[in-house]
């Protein structure tokens, strides 16, 4: 069976430990993904803004700004296209999860996240973004 290649997703990795964001960033680019990095919650924003991604992958626990407070911010200031966020967090209370659902976030991840299964998710992202009937909203 012939598949078209599908186009990459744009994922921005919000992390601010340089060594992690790197390894996520480098394991999405492995699998075909357009990563960006921003290592704070004022980067992250500026980033989506700019150019709004297809998937956030968000730290929580960010310097200054927390994660859920990013996330908020991206549901209400980005018009149109919504990425897809999902926490990749230490935090992995019952507290925690209904925070981040409070914030707006799709799903909610403990690290350390699964390579496979952070890819595996991804994937169904992109193969939801591209199918026919349900492909991204240009936002225009």
């Amino acid at each position: 069976m012939n598949e078209s290649p599908r186009p990459p997703l744009s994922v921005l990795v919000v992390e601010d430990l340089l060594d992690v964001a790197e390894s996520v960033a480098d394991l999405l680019t492995i699998s075909g993904h357009a990563v960006r990095v921003a290592s704070c919650g004022s980067d992250a924003l500026l980033a989506a803004l700019a150019n709004p991604p297809d998937v956030v992958l968000l730290d929580i626990g960010l310097p200054g700004m927390d994660g859920w407070e990013v996330a908020r911010r991206l549901r209400s200031q980005l018009n149109g296209k919504q990425p897809v966020v999902v926490a990749v967090t230490g935090l992995g209370a019952d507290d925690d999860r209904r925070r981040s659902a409070d914030a707006g976030i799709d799903l909610h991840l403990t690290k350390p996240a699964d390579p496979v299964a952070l890819t595996t998710l991804l994937a169904r992202v992109r193969s939801l973004l591209s199918s026919p009937d349900r492909g991204p909203s240009s936002g225009k």
